[in-house]
């Protein structure tokens, strides 16, 4: 059953993820002409992430949007942001074309994401109470 519900909740990523890096990579498109490439892919990267916030509550994993949720959420796309702008960088340097450089560093980090944001949205300290079992009373 767990199981089950694990791979919705991945299939539903999946779906969640295509529309936000869409939106995410047209604007950054749209802007890198005008703007520094870090310029634009930041701004896409702001404009879709409150498009994931609710897409990953009320959709994907199926919670609702509160202020602690909020505040997770955030905390979780700093890392992923931080990752994907470093990588992003690297894909740059490393001679991938300005259109392209965006692909591959959704490809990386695509299951760190899904790690990041089911953590933020549904967080299970049952691992932690495994490590430490004084933590359970």
């Amino acid at each position: 059953m767990k199981q089950k519900l694990r791979y919705r909740e991945l299939f539903r990523f999946i779906i969640t993820g295509t529309i936000i890096t869409v939106i995410h990579y047209s604007i950054y498109l749209a802007l890198s002409n005008f703007l520094s490439l870090n310029i634009a892919y930041t701004t896409g990267f702001i404009i879709s992430f409150v498009c994931n916030f609710l897409l990953s509550n009320y959709y994907t994993f199926k919670t609702k949007p509160s202020v602690k949720n909020a505040i997770r959420f955030c905390g979780s796309h700093v890392i992923n942001y931080l990752l994907q702008i470093s990588c992003f960088n690297l894909f740059i340097f490393l001679g991938v074309p300005k259109a392209y450089a965006p692909m591959p560093v959704w490809i990386v980090i695509l299951p760190i994401n899904f790690l990041l944001v089911r953590m933020a949205l549904k967080p299970s300290f049952k691992w932690l109470k495994k490590i430490h079992p004084h933590k359970n009373r």
